[in-house]
């Protein structure tokens, strides 16, 4: 894939993300990204990104690409020829799969605005599957996510509306 590929592919993503139902125009991106980064590229410049007339970044655009489409810098070169997306180690298939899941269920779940962040917050997050698995160990210990979301959240208390799922996990059925 092509870094021009790749950026098509990551202007496509943000404009789901933000609820667009469209790719983000390079326009639109290079708005954006001085709103959002405090720096931007001009539309011209991105244009020539993207049709290949500017095939190497500096690190300075390749930092401001990578921070507002929130992605590894790494990832923003030409493959290699040859190069498979698919040879990859274990961990790194679930990451990927773990964010497409994240990202999906944010653009499922937009009309509920706090669903959506939150599951925005944790895909955004350096770790995402960490973080899953320590929301399923707060789970786990009895009484904690009462206390955490008492000590953390104190204004949700009292408007909850989806009161906590009753878990059947070691219960005789």
């Amino acid at each position: 894939m092509t870094l021009g590929d790749k950026l098509r592919s990551l202007r496509t993503v943000e404009g789901s993300l933000r609820g667009l139902g469209r790719p983000m125009t390079q326009l639109e991106v290079a708005r954006a990204m001085k709103h959002e980064v405090g720096r931007g590229l001009s539309q011209a410049y991105l244009s020539q990104i993207e049709s290949g007339m500017r095939p190497h970044l500096t690190s300075t655009t390749r930092d401001l690409l990578a921070r507002f489409f929130r992605v590894y810098p790494g990832f923003l070169v030409d493959d290699p020829e040859g190069f498979s997306s698919v040879v990859q180690s274990h961990l790194r298939s679930v990451d990927v799969k773990i964010h497409s899941w994240l990202f999906a269920g944010a653009e499922e779940f937009a009309s509920d605005r706090k669903l959506r962040d939150a599951l925005l917050e944790i895909a955004h997050f350096e770790d995402s599957r960490r973080a899953v698995l320590l929301l399923a160990e707060i789970l786990r210990a009895r009484g904690l996510a009462e206390r955490l979301a008492e000590v953390l959240r104190p204004e949700d208390q009292n408007a909850s509306t989806h009161p906590p799922p009753t878990s059947s996990l070691g219960s005789a059925s």
